[in-house]
């Protein structure tokens, strides 16, 4: 990225986030953790120094640093803790990025493109956390405006239609605000830039590298006219709007894994609140849309997720679909259970938004969340906008 792609502002109203030490109990609590959980070192780490030694730091600067080992543990556990995630069997592989030394804009916007390209690996992808400078007692840490790292802009029509993502309008007003201007012809699939604060109040916008944004045509398998329609989705779904909280720490991050079918084609494409592509199709497949009896809608939806599936497997791009991740994730559970653990998980997300009934996560009930539970993504008050 070169200094054409950046604009600076000062924000009116920078930051107050609260100063506060780090909380001695939480950060107690997950040394405890990793000691329990260690299956290679444990008799070379000494509990009782390293808390002796983590309530030295804190009380001398109101915060301390995780070794490497237990910010990757963070990190990993943090992702077994989503209750809404129904792609956790892999945990323990989630590939952990240290940038803790990272703090200034120009640095997190380089490590986010850094993230996507070593994410992306040319369609073979790797769930990924990049973790930045965390927040002390002395200030906060580097923010991402963006919600994920790659979305798509949203523009307000005359007639109060929307060209591409309806969700982003509020964010790409925003960033048009700082500076960024629109290619030119608009069309439904215009990547937005980066919006990076650093701690004093002052943020920059960055495009990101045509190289770094690995998206798939679509097309379906039996409608030869689908291709024509210029449909596309990006590759790699990176969370940049949640926090990791380790022990009372508290780390900008930005997090990928891959997507499920269902995830692109029922929600996506296809929610009234997105690029409603329903009644678009369904009168290209010829249905009937002005009965909900016909079910037109179900049907559309279906061939969507398929063309979705069908053209990320063509593309060699990695994605899962509903029936073959709900299986897992119930793998996942039993595992959790023989190692004597609880897995929390939200049933209104586990079960996929399409065939719910014909999912194996459908008919059962699961431990409830606990909003107290660390390691976790936590998402924090604004300032993202949607």
């Amino acid at each position: 990225m070169t200094n054409s792609d950046i604009r600076v502002i000062d924000l009116p109203n920078p930051r107050t986030d609260r100063e506060q030490a780090v909380d001695l109990a939480a950060a107690e609590e997950f040394l405890r953790l990793f000691h329990s959980e260690q299956r290679t070192n444990r008799h070379s780490f000494d509990l009782q120094a390293r808390i002796a030694e983590v309530d030295r730091q804190v009380k001398q600067t109101g915060c301390y640093r995780h070794t490497t080992a237990e910010l990757e543990f963070g990190a990993r556990v943090a992702w077994r803790n989503s209750a809404r995630c129904i792609g956790r069997l892999y945990w323990n592989s989630l590939y952990v990025r240290d940038r803790r030394s990272v703090s200034t804009t120009d640095a997190v916007a380089d490590e986010c493109v850094g993230h996507l390209r070593e994410a992306t690996r040319g369609g073979k992808l790797r769930s990924t956390i990049t973790v930045f400078a965390p927040d002390t007692a002395d200030g906060p840490g580097p923010r991402i405006w963006n919600e994920q790292l790659i979305r798509y802009a949203g523009y307000l029509r005359t007639d109060d239609s929307v060209l591409g993502d309806p969700r982003n309008l509020a964010f790409t007003e925003f960033v048009r605000s700082l500076g960024w201007r629109p290619p030119a012809p608009r069309t439904r699939f215009d990547v937005l830039p980066l919006v990076i604060e650093c701690p004093r109040g002052r943020i920059r916008w960055y495009e990101l590298p045509a190289d770094s944004v690995l998206e798939v045509s679509l097309s379906h398998p039996d409608m030869p006219w689908f291709s024509h329609l210029g449909l596309r989705w990006h590759a790699v779904p990176a969370i940049s709007c949640m926090r990791l909280l380790i022990g009372g720490v508290q780390y900008p991050i930005a997090f990928s894994g891959t997507y499920m079918s269902s995830e692109v084609g029922c929600r996506n494409l296809a929610d009234e609140s997105r690029y409603n592509l329903l009644p678009m199709l369904a009168e290209r497949m010829g249905l009937p849309t002005d009965d909900d009896r016909t079910l037109w809608r179900d049907r559309t939806m279906v061939e969507l997720t398929l063309a979705v599936q069908h053209s990320f497997t063509s593309a060699g791009v990695s994605i899962t679909d509903h029936h073959t991740e709900s299986r897992r994730f119930l793998t996942h559970l039993r595992r959790e259970e023989a190692a004597g653990r609880t897995c929390p998980a939200d049933w209104s997300w586990i079960v996929p938004p399409i065939s719910g009934s014909q999912t194996a996560v459908f008919h059962r009930y699961y431990d409830e969340p606990d909003d107290t539970t660390q390691p976790a993504f936590i998402t924090p008050d604004g300032p993202y906008l949607s």
